[in-house]
C-alpha cells in the first residue's frame, strides 16, 4: 500500500509539473532576453555570415537592450562551431548561424559529432542567394541550351571550377550536369578569385559563383553570364535567364539561417524567430543583403524546418550519386 501510494504521489507531482511547464515557458519568453546572447559563426571573421551576424546583432541589441556577442568558431568545414552550438545550453541564449554547408555536411561526412535534426531546432531562414553560371567569352555558348549542346558534342572536355570539393557551387554544378545529362570535368580551387581569373583567361570553361562576384566581370565583358540558379530571375541581373528556363525544375540557391540547441522552449524560439524575421525585412538590412546579391526570407521555424529537410535530402542524393568526397 505504501509503495502504491508513493507511486500515485509521484505521478501527481509529475502531472502538476507538466501542467505548469507551459506557463513557466511563457513567463520565460515574456522576459527573454534577460542577459547577453551569443551568436556562433562557424566561419572566420570577415566573411558573409560574419557580416550578417554583426548586422543582425546590432539590430537586435537596439530592440532588446541586450548585448549580442558574435563568437567566431571556424574549422573543419563549420563542424567545429556547429558542435559547440549543439552542446550549448538550450535556453535561447546561444544561437548558431548557418549556411548551405549545414545542409551539405550530413551527406558529405559519414560521421558528424552532432545530429543536424536531433540536436537543433530551426529558427528562421535569413536570406537566399543564387549563383550565376559564368563562362569564358571564347566558348561557343551564348545560352544554357548552347552550353548543354556543346557539352554533349564534347563529353568530358568542358571544365568547371569550384571553390572546393563538396562546396555549394560544386554541388550546384553537379546537379546541373546530372539533370542536363552531360559530363564535365571538375577543377577545384582554394577560393573563388583564382577560379574567376582562370575562367576569364579561358583556361577553365565555366564557373558557378555569386552574382556579386560575377557582376563586375560580366559588365566589363570579361565573363559571359548564361543563367542564374534561382527559381526566378534575380533583381540584380534581370536580363539574365534562369537555368530553369532551359532546364525545368532546376534551382540551387545558397542561404543563411539561424538554429538553436534542441530543447530550447518553443515560446522562446517563436519570439526569436518573429524578431529576426521582422529585422531581415527592415530597409537597411534588405539593402545590405542586396549588396551581397541576397534577398531576405524571414521564414517561420516550421517553414525553415521543411526547407532544411528538403535541402539535406537533395544534396545528400547529389553527393551519393556523384561519389563526392570531402577535401582532406
Amino acid at each position: 500500500m505504501l509503495r502504491r501510494s508513493l507511486n500515485h504521489h509521484q505521478f501527481a507531482v509529475a502531472a502538476a509539473l507538466l501542467a505548469a511547464a507551459p506557463a513557466a515557458f511563457a513567463q520565460d519568453a515574456a522576459r527573454y532576453p534577460e542577459r547577453p546572447l551569443r551568436l556562433i559563426v562557424p566561419f572566420a571573421p570577415g566573411g558573409g555570415l560574419d557580416i550578417t551576424a554583426r548586422l543582425l546583432g546590432h539590430k537586435l541589441t537596439e530592440q532588446w537592450g541586450q548585448n549580442i556577442v558574435v563568437d567566431s568558431r571556424p574549422g573543419a568545414a563549420t563542424i567545429v562551431g556547429t558542435e559547440i552550438a549543439a552542446k550549448a545550453a538550450a535556453d535561447g541564449y546561444t544561437i548558431l548561424m548557418i549556411t548551405t554547408t549545414f545542409a551539405i555536411n550530413p551527406g558529405l561526412y559519414p560521421k558528424l559529432p552532432y545530429d543536424p535534426i536531433r540536436d537543433f531546432v530551426p529558427v528562421t531562414q535569413l536570406n537566399t542567394q543564387p549563383n550565376v553560371i559564368v563562362i569564358t567569352p571564347s566558348a561557343a555558348a551564348g545560352t544554357v541550351r548552347d552550353l548543354i549542346a556543346l557539352a554533349k558534342v564534347k563529353p568530358g572536355e568542358l571544365t568547371y571550377a569550384s571553390p572546393g570539393s563538396g562546396s555549394a557551387p560544386h554541388l550546384s554544378a553537379e546537379l546541373f550536369q546530372r539533370m542536363a545529362g552531360i559530363r564535365m570535368i571538375h577543377v577545384p580551387y582554394k577560393g573563388i578569385p583564382a577560379a574567376v581569373t582562370d575562367v576569364i583567361g579561358g583556361r577553365i570553361t565555366m564557373l558557378f559563383t555569386t552574382t556579386i562576384s560575377a557582376a563586375p566581370h560580366v559588365k566589363s565583358g570579361k565573363l559571359r553570364a548564361l543563367a542564374v540558379t534561382s527559381a526566378k530571375r534575380h533583381p540584380s541581373m534581370p536580363e539574365v535567364a534562369t537555368v530553369a528556363e532551359s532546364l525545368p525544375g532546376y534551382h540551387a540557391e545558397a542561404f543563411q539561417g539561424m538554429m538553436v540547441p534542441a530543447g530550447t522552449p518553443p515560446a522562446i524560439v517563436a519570439k526569436l524567430a518573429t524578431a529576426v524575421a521582422n529585422t531581415v525585412k527592415l530597409p537597411d538590412v534588405v539593402q545590405r543583403f542586396n549588396l551581397d546579391g541576397a534577398e531576405p526570407v524571414g521564414s517561420s521555424p516550421k517553414e525553415f524546418a521543411t526547407f532544411l529537410k528538403a535541402e539535406m535530402q537533395r544534396w545528400s542524393k547529389v553527393i551519393q550519386d556523384a561519389a563526392i568526397k570531402p577535401e582532406q
